[in-house]
């Protein structure tokens, strides 16, 4: 029982250090919610309030930008005009725009409402300066606009006497006449106008897409791993909409975007303050990092393998002996902690062993061991080795399923074989480096 509170007070440790890790490094920048108008309809929407509310006061600059389709939907509904759409835009007509404007001041009051609940000051203004989008293959668009700017010096203006700004989706042009805007673009444009650190696209759906539009386990993507997956998207529907909206947040300049659940309470909360969030990240910046030891590195890495050391899954080690093979070790680095290590010991006669891997098990959906390992082969490719080889009591599943296969004690370099322990009992499993494609493929 003594353990088991250790183990837990450890755990809430780390997560107070996550908090105060991204406090630091993100107090103060600017941040662009773009929250979907179906929440604010749902019980979670108050907590919501409150998680903004707190950040606003603990001095996060928040910006929100309301959708509104839904309850635009609804209102044309209401009063019987007709809606169409092109180009993935409502086709707002004269005599919908003045209802368009009731149902994005209503959706955008939703958000004032609940920051008043809890005393933080908003503004609804006409921070968005608008074009109409014209003619397009035929088709008049009507009063259906695209952002032409951002009223930064206002907004700027507004953040720094810890007031929240709310931006509508309605632009005016220079002339004052009233465009119906989609939220997503102005979220997309008021991030890269504002040189927002973050910008959060909060849904009332729950998943991470269809078979076809899926996002692997961990929800950690590069741009790249992003552009994979919309390109076998052969369906499209919101989730991709919103993939691609956080992708081209970040080819803007954005440093992250983030994709959640809006119903989940506190997930807002949970992506910002903690390295395994609450949904999907897309990242710019160096969010994680495979590289090199160093001295003050081992502390980490001892506590990583401890439980490993205790269950017998590792040999034990100590920090003088990892410092003396401190070149053959790696760490996984995330925003600046230590989720994983590894090692590549090299026996000479072309062998290379893997050893002292170690992961936290709260990111085993993130795949560190897998990535790990592949990068080890990688270098092994790198220092002409022929063969890679493991020792493992319990593992010996997981390396099989990476391409290792069982192989002999005699088949150990010698200096490795002289010092095999016989009571583990390690099972030896290889991997052959072939020349002309000498780094495996890890799935």
């Amino acid at each position: 029982m003594k353990k088991k509170e250790n183990e837990i007070q450890v755990k809430e440790i780390d997560m107070i250090r996550e908090a105060f890790h991204y406090q630091s490094r993100f107090a103060g920048s600017v941040m662009v919610f773009k929250i979907d108008f179906p929440l604010t309809r749902d019980p979670s929407f108050s907590y919501v309030m409150k998680d903004l509310a707190l950040l606003v006061k603990t001095g996060f600059k928040v910006v929100i930008v309301p959708g509104a389709k839904e309850r635009i939907d609804a209102v044309l509904r209401q009063y019987r005009i007709e809606s169409r759409f092109a180009l993935s835009a409502r086709i707002t007509t004269e005599s919908a725009m003045p209802f368009v404007l009731m149902a994005a001041f209503d959706a955008a009051t939703c958000f004032m409402t609940g920051l008043s609940g809890d005393q933080v000051d908003a503004v609804i203004g006409n921070f968005v300066r608008a074009r109409g989008m014209g003619v397009i293959d035929g088709v008049d668009m009507e009063h259906t606009g695209a952002v032409d700017r951002i009223a930064t010096e206002s907004v700027e203006r507004i953040l720094r006497l810890g007031i929240t700004p709310i931006l509508p989706c309605i632009g005016w042009s220079a002339a004052g006449k009233p465009y119906n805007v989609q939220s997503d673009e102005i979220a997309l444009a008021a991030a890269a106008a504002l040189g927002a650190s973050k910008l959060f696209i909060l849904s009332a759906r729950a998943g991470r897409g269809s078979s076809r539009c899926a996002v692997p386990e961990g929800g950690r993507l590069t741009p790249s791993e992003v552009e994979r997956i919309l390109a076998g998207n052969e369906t499209g529907g919101r989730f991709a909409e919103e993939l691609s909206l956080a992708l081209r947040a970040v080819k803007a300049g954005v440093e992250r975007a983030h994709i959640i659940d809006g119903r989940e309470e506190g997930a807002a909360l949970r992506e910002l303050f903690s390295n395994l969030g609450a949904g999907i990240m897309v990242y710019a910046d160096e969010y994680e990092a495979i590289r090199p030891l160093k001295s003050a590195d081992i502390p980490a890495v001892l506590r990583l393998m401890e439980p490993l050391f205790q269950r017998g899954n590792l040999v034990r080690r100590n920090g003088e002996q990892i410092r003396e093979k401190k070149d053959d070790y790696v760490v996984f680095e995330i925003d600046g902690s230590i989720h994983a290590c590894a090692a590549l010991h090299l026996w000479g006669a072309g062998q290379g062993e893997i050893a002292a891997l170690a992961t936290d098990p709260a990111y085993t959906a993130m795949g560190l061991g897998r990535r790990l390992v592949r990068y080890l082969l990688d270098r092994a490719a790198r220092e002409e080795l022929k063969r890679v080889f493991v020792l493992t009591t319990r593992t010996n599943d997981w390396f099989e399923f990476l391409g290792f296969t069982e192989s002999s004690l005699e088949s150990l370099p010698d200096a490795k074989r002289r010092q095999y322990d016989h009571r583990r009992k390690s099972k030896v499993l290889a991997l052959t480096l072939d020349r002309a494609c000498p780094s495996p493929t890890v799935p």
